[in-house]
Order: structure tokens, then sequence, then C-alpha cells
């Protein structure tokens, strides 16, 4: 056992040592690594915590090659059901395989994209946030824009025209500082409340069948209805009509996915998500089982024998660059209507999870913005136009990307290694498609855990700011959308707080609400502060992020044991003087409560 013990220590020893010289090699300066002795190193960051935080992000992301092919496939893509058929072309051969092609081809296109815009974004901007089509985002496409196997108003290629567009006037938008004045006129309390309603919406997402461990499930009679039975008892509503919470797979996505990780998180293992969730989908491969993932029906076929290739490449054929330019006639007015209506719900649900996973991180500045926002916003556009090209629905900053941040990610090497994993994704799609919803439905809810914390940082004080931030954070799970959620914050804040100043105006400031003194205040202007860095020569326009700066505030340290896995990341809204604009300040402070470390 002696033995056994010295030749671990040695290899953790060489392991520490190689880590230590990735670190201070130029590759490590360019990406701020603790160690590369840039004056802006980001302290707590190494290669390998970066790495495994990037398969951590990617672990918690993979359903989406299957998940978001399967949602797009039902818009009926590029396969066209013959003159006089029922939606969908029942019993029709050639249309049932033209949609096999076509899944296939988006399998891959969401792989290609998400492993090019992680990629990129990571680069471009060195922060710890993965791209992809948005879960929300491609449902709205499939369902309320092309409609059920095109059954809507707007044909698939004229949509993804629309999509391409909207890209380019995203580009714009960031360049003359407008999405980053809609995120600054969002009040503070409000932007808190989206990453809490962003928490709610991942441990949502954790909890369902499609993506998680099946706790829950859609019901008829009321909104939401306990699930956990084996999905052969789910009824035609998607309720569960017997064997309620007996489901083999949901207890072993609890124990060992949720409860089994959380306890790891407690003693500081690194990779605890990476193992939980490798240790879940090991144990639901074998088929001889009641929690496996490849059951003998005609969906496990169809997995296995996906699986069983190991290897494959499948090109894209049927969707790669399929826009539709002619515009004319009733063309014309099918582009006009899906570009606006991608645009009011995609500049808000891309624009406020980005944010979300900005602050998450901890690189929000005092000002509201963050460093290289611009160019954030606009790679994230740019992949918008990219995606479509694709076939794909918008590309948004993945609120799964809390996972990796979590573990420990710190830099845009976090977003690269999930991006490379996408890529290797698509020759290894069998292996790694093969990740069961359970296997990271509890990771989900643990991020959601992570998340909700901020919800201190809410005014609960005044009445004005608590009743539209808690609109907010419970609207956004229960609309699953983010969009939707700020939509209706927002305008909740405008008409209660619109009313509330009429009724003090009028009296001189003589009648005024509970609590007045305690309101935010709230400042909507479009100043210079609000344009970006670069059209005034701000230095930090142009520098890549430093988390570094906006984790410790103005602490400074210099030590690995001061870095940010032993830090709180606290937004405390200071309240000036009436008629100045709202500050956050950025502190850290020991930690005063036992949570998942970010180590």
């Amino acid at each position: 056992m002696k033995g056994i013990s010295e030749s671990i220590d040695k290899a953790v020893a060489k392991i520490h040592a190689l880590d230590e010289r990735i670190n201070s090699s130029t590759f490590g300066r360019v990406f701020r690594l603790d160690g590369s002795g840039h004056p802006k190193t980001v302290r707590g960051s190494s290669f390998f915590r970066e790495i495994r935080a990037g398969l951590t992000t990617f672990a918690t992301m993979a359903y989406i090659v299957a998940v978001n092919a399967t949602v797009l496939a039902d818009s009926g893509g590029t396969c066209e059901c013959p003159k006089g058929s029922l939606p969908g072309c029942p019993g029709d051969a050639a249309y049932a395989s033209c949609q096999i092609g076509l899944k296939r081809d988006l399998i891959t296109a969401t792989a290609a994209l998400s492993g090019l815009a992680s990629i990129v974004f990571g680069f471009l901007t060195n922060l710890p946030v993965s791209l992809g089509p948005g879960m929300g985002l491609n449902a709205y496409f499939t369902y309320q824009v092309v409609g059920w196997h095109g059954t809507g108003e707007v044909p698939y290629k004229i949509a993804l025209t629309a999509i391409f567009v909207e890209g380019f006037i995203f580009v714009f938008l960031a360049l003359t500082g407008m999405r980053q004045w809609l995120v600054r006129m969002i009040p503070a309390t409000i932007k808190t409340a989206c990453g809490v309603g962003i928490g709610l919406f991942l441990t949502e997402i954790g909890l369902s069948y499609s993506a998680g461990i099946g706790a829950i499930t859609g019901g008829f009679s009321t909104p939401l209805a306990i699930g956990g039975c084996p999905p052969e008892y789910l009824d035609s509503k998607g309720e569960c009509a017997s064997h309620i919470m007996t489901s083999p797979s949901m207890w072993i996505g609890i124990f060992l996915g949720g409860i089994f990780v959380a306890f790891m998180m407690a003693f500081k293992v690194k990779s605890a998500i990476v193992i939980g969730i490798g240790i879940v989908s090991i144990m639901s491969w074998p088929r001889n089982t009641s929690f496996t993932y490849f059951p003998y029906t005609e969906a496990g076929e169809e997995r296995f024998e996906f699986f069983k290739q190991v290897v494959a490449f499948h090109p894209i054929r049927s969707v790669l660059n399929v826009q539709e330019w002619d515009l004319h006639g009733t063309s014309g007015a099918q582009f006009a209507l899906a570009l606006i209506t991608f645009l009011y719900v995609d500049i808000i649900d891309c624009t406020a999870t980005l944010y979300s996973m900005a602050k998450f991180c901890g690189v929000v500045r005092e000002d509201g913005d963050f460093p290289r926002s611009t160019l954030a916003y606009c790679t994230d556009a740019i992949m918008i136009s990219i995606g479509s090209l694709f076939g794909c629905s918008p590309v948004t900053a993945f609120i799964e990307s809390g996972a990796g941040i979590a573990e420990g990610g710190r830099t845009g090497l976090t977003a690269i290694s999930t991006g490379v994993c996408f890529l290797i994704c698509l020759f290894f799609a069998p292996i790694l498609a093969s990740v069961p919803p359970w296997a990271t439905g509890s990771t989900l809810v643990l991020v959601g855990c992570l998340m909700i914390r901020q919800v201190i940082n809410i005014n609960w004080q005044y009445i004005g700011d608590a009743v539209p931030s808690f609109v907010t954070l419970a609207f956004m799970p229960f609309s699953y959308s983010v969009a939707y959620g700020l939509i209706a914050g927002m305008m909740v804040y405008v008409v209660l707080n619109t009313m509330i100043w009429t009724v003090v105006k009028l009296t001189g400031g003589r009648v005024t609400p509970s609590n007045w003194h305690e309101k935010e205040v709230y400042d909507w202007g479009l100043g210079s502060r609000d344009l970006p860095g670069w059209t005034d020569g701000r230095k930090d326009g142009v520098e890549l992020v430093d988390n570094d700066s906006a984790i410790h505030g103005a602490t400074d340290t210099s030590s690995r044991g001061n870095s940010a896995e032993d830090k709180d990341i606290h937004a405390l809204q200071n309240q000036p003087h009436p008629g100045a604009p709202l500050q956050v300040q950025i502190l850290a402070r020991p930690r005063e409560h036992i949570l998942p470390s970010l180590d």
C-alpha cells in the first residue's frame, strides 16, 4: 500500500509540475493563467482546472446535440409533404426517410456550430462561457414561427434568412452600444433577479424528463405534476398514470449524480461533477437493466445502433446554406414577420443570458458592464448568422456554462475546451451523445443552487423593486423563457413605479409609499458611459477580460491562497443622493456559509 501511495504522490506531483509549466508559458500568458506573469493574472486559474471546467460544461451541454436536432426536426426542415397530405405526412415513407436524414444533419450541425462558437467566443473574450443553439429559442423557432412540420406562418428557409439578417442587426446594435444600453437600462434589482430566475430555470430543466432526472412532468389539471415514473407509464397527456417516483434512473441520478456529487464538493474533490456524470452514464449503458439508456424499444434501438458505431461522421446534406433570398410577394411579408418576431425575443433572451453568465463568473464592473462586452456581443451576434447557415435556430450563451464556472472555470480556455469537445463529438457523437439526461439533471439542480444565492441582493425592502423582481424570477421557469420572464418583470416595474411616481409628483412629495427611501435610484439615460469602450479610447475596451479585478474588487492580493475559490462575490447596491445613477460594487469577502466550492 505504501508503494501505491508513493506512486500516486509522484504522479500528482508530475501533473502539478506540468500544470505550473504550462501556466508560466506563453500559452498561459495568453489566457492570463495564474503564474503566467501577466500584470492582470486571473488568480486561481490553471491549465488543468480550466480543462476540467470545460469538460464539466460540455457534459451538462452534451444533451443539446440530440435534443436540439429533435426539436428542429419537428419543424420539417427542408422535407416537403406531397400536396393534400396531413401535417407530418403520416405513412409517407419518403418523408419519413427525409426526416431521418434531416435529424442526422442537424446533429452534425449542432455539434459543429456549438464547437465553433464556443472556441471563437472563448478566445476573443477570455470568458468561461460557451455558446450553442438556445434551447428555448429552438422551440420558439419550431413551434411558434415555422410551426410543427411547417404548419406555421413562416417557411423554414425564410425563417433562416431572417435569423441571418438578425445577426448583423445585433452586430450594429453592439457596435453602437445599444445592446450594452439595453442591459444598463434594466434596473439592477431585476438584473439580479434574472440570474436567480435562470437558476430556477436550470433547476426546472434538471428535474424534467427531456433533459433531466424526470422528477416532474407537465400536467393537464395542474401546470406541473409529480413524475418519476418509468417512461412506459406516461399517458398521452405526458403525466404519470401510475408508478410515481419509482423510476430507477431517476433515483440513480438523484443519489449518484446529485447527492454524491454534493458530498464530493463538500470535501472539495476535484472534478466532482464530471465524476458524477461519468459514473451515472457508464452505469446506464448496459442494456439488461431497468435503468438502461438503450431499452428494447424503437427509440432505444435507434440510440443503441448509433452508440455501437463508436466513431462516425455524418456530413450535412440538406440544411447547409438553404436560406431563401427571393423575397417577392408573400415571401417578403413572411420574412418581415419572422425578423420582427425573432428580434424582440432574441435580443432580450441572448443579451440577458450572456450578461447573467458574465455576472455569475464575476467580471461585471461597477458601471454594470463587463470588459470586452462589445466584442462579446458582436461575437454572439455573428454566430447567430453563422448558425443560420448551418440550418439552426439562434445561438446564445448557454446557461449550463454555470456548471463549468462552478467547477472553477475562470478564463476563455474553459469555453475553448468545451468547443473542442463538441468538435470531437462530430466524430465520437455515438459515445458523447449517449450521456443520458438523468446523468446531468442533478448537476443542473446544483448549478441552480449556486446561482440562486444572489437572491439576497434583490432589493426586497421596497415594493416597487421587490414585486417586479419576483415576477421576473418566477416567470422565467414557468414560461420556460428568459425573454418572457424579463419582459414580464420590466412591464410590472414600469407600470407600478409610474403609478407610484405620479402620486408622489402630484402631491409634491407629501404622500410617499412605505420604505420610499429604500428604493433603488434608476437611471436609464443613454450617456457617454453607455457607449462601447472603443468609441472614446478607453483602455479596458480593448483589453482581454480581467477576471481577477472583478473578483477581488479593491482587495489587493497576490497569493493563490486568496484566490477566487476562497471568496464569495457579492453585489452591493449603494444608495447615493437622489438623481445619481445606481452603482453596483463588486466586493470579495471571506466565505461565511458552507456551499460547494469553486475549487
